[in-house]
């Protein structure tokens, strides 16, 4: 699902639901250690997104490594690669790619369904609030306000490792296009990649099984 939205220099790999240790769904040492106190449900998301990222990892001819959460939950990528992981009830992947082909990966799903009551105001523009009655109209199956959020967290995901730093849900404007793609206008100065700043981040979006799923892969 998350893969078809993704450009072929991405690898990407997506289950419904959480893997067994009878799958191949082990641990480092180092990532075992990070969730010691962690609850059962939130120890099986936690490893089954990582054997999402291992088995995309091979996908590119990488070898596994402890993929450790920093600062905002930011995952500790190996050396020559970009990736992102996302999880929600029911739905776990990740995809990663080479830093020569791209910059930067967000990626996000969420559960199609209405954001809780004055979440929407919360996180929104008012323009895109206004932009989400047409995609309704047009998509009537997709909840755009979840589609919104997922959006947003994907902007933020591609964001954050290229500048260390916060970004406001109300510091990046989005638009949609109910064929499936989306752009972000950062109403922040953008990151620098390669020599050029990047004041917008294009992204593609899909829905079906219950998700709504987004993702941005910014080329290096």
């Amino acid at each position: 699902m998350i893969g078809a939205i993704l450009p072929p220099d991405v690898a990407a790999v997506s289950v419904f639901g959480d893997l067994s240790p009878r799958e191949g769904c082990e641990l480092f040492p180092a990532e075992t250690a990070a969730i010691v106190r962690a609850v059962a449900r939130r120890r099986a998301e936690f490893t089954t997104v990582r054997l999402c990222a291992r088995r995309a990892m091979e996908q590119l001819g990488l070898a596994p490594a402890p993929l450790l959460p920093g600062k905002r939950g930011a995952v500790s990528w190996p050396e020559g690669v970009v990736g992102s992981m996302t999880h929600c009830a029911g739905f776990r992947a990740a995809a990663v790619a080479r830093t020569g082909a791209i910059a930067s990966l967000g990626i996000d799903a969420e559960p199609n369904g209405p954001l809780p009551d004055g979440v929407l105001e919360v996180v929104s523009l008012p323009r895109e609030r206004a932009g989400l009655t047409e995609l309704s109209r047009q998509r009537p199956e997709v909840h755009g306000d979840r589609l919104l959020f997922s959006a947003k967290e994907a902007v933020f995901k591609t964001w954050y490792p290229l500048t260390g730093r916060e970004l406001d849900f109300t510091e990046a404007e989005l638009a949609f296009d109910p064929a499936g793609t989306f752009s972000a206008r950062l109403l922040v100065p953008g990151p620098e990649v390669a020599g050029r700043r990047h004041g917008t981040f294009s992204g593609r979006w899909t829905a079906g099984r219950g998700f709504v799923v987004t993702a941005i892969a910014l080329p290096a």
